[in-house]
């Protein structure tokens, strides 16, 4: 017999906030809970073998971030869709998730029964921006229109609007918010310092901020990469 539930998997470092939403989504007769995951490369994993229909996803993951996450199966092409949750929440953040690949963006003190009703919205091919459930068409005209008034982050030129972080400047993002310099990171990576400085001149014209230090504390803030330890490092320059 085949199971008609929406098969759900849950990503979330938080153990209180993903146990009470796996015991949540598992009251709804509609809903198979597959498991839950607290890190980036299990919730890779996971989502490789299971083939969960939805994917509940916290962006800010120890190891690599839910965006990395989203962005590594979307260019592997599973079947899942993804519900992005987090707890920073503004357009260009928005914006990203959405282009990155995701089907919703919710903050995380989203009410249940909404979650829920999302979580059945995109099995459903459906999209939801703040609270706003769109087709496709309406999610592309969204998304164009959410483009054009930008001025900041991402905007290139007219041809190439939205221009995320690739993975090799997200690596050296995260090096740099813990306190590395160009030359340890050079070294780490086994690249040259002058390739180093030409990904975070890239970095920095992406998101449009004037120096390392302020790359850093947007990256934290966002969510998208964490400090490794308790301490908090200064941020190196060259």
């Amino acid at each position: 017999m085949i199971d008609e539930r929406i098969s759900v998997l849950v990503v979330d470092d938080h153990p209180l906030f993903r146990e009470g939403l796996q015991q949540a989504l598992m009251l709804e007769d509609d809903i198979h809970v597959l498991g839950s995951r607290e890190d980036g490369e299990s919730a890779l994993r996971a989502v490789r073998e299971l083939t969960p229909d939805v994917v509940v996803l916290d962006i800010n993951l120890p190891g690599m971030n839910g965006m990395q996450v989203m962005r590594q199966l979307k260019t592997e092409r599973t079947p899942s869709v993804f519900v992005i949750l987090t707890a920073y929440h503004d357009k260009e953040q928005v914006l990203h998730a959405m282009r990155a690949g995701a089907a919703a963006y919710c903050p995380k003190d989203v009410q249940p029964d909404e979650l829920i009703n999302i979580i059945r919205d995109v099995a459903d091919g459906k999209y939801v921006v703040n609270g706003e459930r769109m087709d496709v068409r309406s999610l592309d005209q969204w998304m164009q229109s959410s483009v054009e008034s930008m001025s900041g982050p991402y905007i290139i030129d007219s041809e190439e609007h939205f221009v995320p972080l690739s993975p090799r400047e997200m690596e050296i993002l995260e090096m740099v918010t813990n306190g590395l310099s160009n030359k340890e990171i050079a070294a780490k990576l086994q690249i040259s310092q002058q390739t180093v400085k030409n990904h975070m001149t890239s970095i920095l014209k992406k998101l449009n901020v004037e120096d390392r230090t302020q790359a850093a504390v947007n990256a934290l803030r966002r969510g998208w990469v964490r400090i490794k330890d308790s301490s908090t490092p200064s941020i190196k320059g060259e």
